[in-house]
């Protein structure tokens, strides 16, 4: 089918830069399931898929959907320069699964599980000083620094500079309103990190420690014979893709739990009862981190550049043009989730069919991290208070085309 046979193409009103669209995505995904799953923005020249089945093919779909050049829609971002700014996730086979190979040698389960306590221990430090306050903002005082204490401790990056790139890291992925490309303080901040991170590899190169990047310049593959290593523009590529990916995104769905958590205090009541030490508080949390990556995801859409005619519905999409798969919608779609997949319902089982780490061979590498930190610092909270308030008056978002959640989140505790 072409477009001009398509009534509901372009009728849909869906502005993925829009800060209405921000603030409430998901009565636009609704409609596009239900009016135009195959969607065209002629306007804004792209594709978006919505419904489940059609976003999971496509994921699965790394042949004739291409990463390679990046998983933004804006124009200065999505190009083949992009694998700088996100490493492999800007790559295809055979070159993304190389890297990706190589990447993981550094960053194993060993080495991931072995953070668990250290990651407890600077859960309490920060959440201690948020109990002895009661009252703070979760972002700025919780959610925003625990995830980079993280990343930096497995980059070796000091504590010293973890404010800065938190600043740095915001402003990679804000948009004002009205602005349809990465702004100018978007690319300062880039260029601030990338020289950043290159200077933090040569004195790693020079003296090797025990942290990732330093396991990283050693990786090896052997492939017919031939050693490949990481090249340095490799290893800074993987840790912007960090600052990005190991952080933001689990800022976001930290925040995204304690608001959606907040909106429903009797399904928490009984997670805060149940828990009643360490290992009880992390089996009750696991279910309301899960349900917050379906009901209310941190990254809401990826793009893919067409490289081959490839047919959804009754349209064919074709080669050269984009198209975003529409994470949050599919994570919503009535016909997998039911009747009442609008609704948060904790418990539910939805395992085996959210899509809010990808699927197939780009499925999210630290998807295991941000669930660790996730359940640790829920854990944390749900030992530790009798009950917790959102200001929901006062809480902002941030404005952003890939990744939803909070800028500000205020909140009070009462202890137990």
């Amino acid at each position: 089918m072409t477009i001009a046979d398509s009534g509901m193409q372009n009728r849909v009103p869906f502005d993925p830069y829009d800060y209405e669209f921000h603030e409430d995505p998901y009565p636009t995904y609704a409609t596009l399931r239900a009016q135009a799953p195959v969607y065209r923005n002629t306007d804004s020249d792209f594709w978006a898929l919505s419904r489940h089945a059609d976003v999971s093919e496509a994921f699965r779909d790394n042949t004739r959907l291409s990463n390679s050049w990046g998983v933004s829609m804006d124009p200065t971002a999505y190009n083949e320069n992009a694998e700088y700014a996100m490493s492999f996730l800007a790559m295809d086979d055979p070159r993304h699964l190389r890297l990706r190979k190589l990447v993981s040698k550094g960053f194993t389960p060993r080495r991931v599980g072995e953070l668990a306590p250290r990651i407890a221990e600077l859960t309490a430090q920060h959440w201690d000083k948020c109990l002895q306050m009661g009252e703070f903002d979760f972002v700025h005082d919780f959610a925003g620094l625990l995830p980079m204490d993280v990343v930096s401790e497995l980059l070796g990056v000091g504590t010293s500079d973890r404010a800065h790139l938190r600043k740095q890291s915001d402003l990679l992925i804000h948009r004002e309103e009205g602005v349809t490309d990465v702004p100018p303080a978007a690319i300062s901040a880039y260029l601030d990190l990338h020289a950043f991170y290159t200077s933090l590899l040569a004195e790693r190169r020079k003296n090797p420690g025990d942290d990732l990047v330093s396991a990283l310049t050693t990786a090896e593959l052997v492939d017919g014979g031939e050693r490949t290593a990481l090249t340095d523009g490799e290893i800074v590529g993987f840790m912007m893709l960090m600052v990005v990916a190991g952080n933001e995104t689990t800022t976001k769905l930290l925040a995204n739990s304690m608001f959606w958590g907040g909106r429903s205090p009797d399904q928490v009541a009984p997670i805060i009862a149940a828990a009643t030490d360490d290992d009880a508080a992390l089996d009750a949390v696991a279910p309301w981190v899960q349900e917050t990556l379906r009901y209310d995801t941190s990254t809401q859409m990826l793009i893919r550049r067409v490289v081959e005619d490839v047919e959804y519905g009754d349209f064919t999409i074709p080669a050269g043009d984009r198209v975003l798969l529409l994470i949050g919608s599919a994570n919503r779609d009535e016909e997998v989730f039911g009747d009442d997949a609008d609704q948060f319902v904790i418990g539910r089982d939805s395992d085996r069919a959210i899509m809010s780490f990808g699927l197939g061979t780009h499925f999210c590498l630290g998807a295991h991290l941000a669930r660790l930190e996730t359940e640790i610092g829920l854990a944390k909270i749900a030992q530790t208070v009798s009950s917790f308030d959102i200001d929901f008056a006062r809480a902002a978002r941030v404005h952003s085309v890939n990744v939803r959640g909070f800028a500000d989140l205020p909140m009070t505790v009462k202890a137990r």
